[in-house]
């Protein structure tokens, strides 16, 4: 089961690019589609890509690079 859920929309370059360095990462996550549901997309709609960490509702909201996301996914969190 994903750790992680990237909130994020077809079509985003960003959004894509986040997927790529996430998976690159060997980070487990899944992607929500924010235009599916009213609140996310009024939370998310103008920072996506975002990565939420689903144990501890922590967030990490784009740019990030992989040293960003090595420290975000840490067991500290959980």
């Amino acid at each position: 089961m994903p750790e992680f859920t990237l909130f994020g929309t077809e079509g985003c370059h960003l959004c894509e690019e986040a997927s790529l360095l996430i998976a690159e990462a060997g980070i487990d996550f899944k992607s929500a589609e924010i235009m599916d549901n009213q609140e996310w997309l009024d939370k998310y709609s103008l920072s996506i890509p975002v990565l939420r960490h689903i144990g501890s509702g922590q967030e990490l909201a784009w740019p990030f690079d992989t040293q960003r996301l090595q420290a975000f996914n840490t067991p500290h969190l959980v």
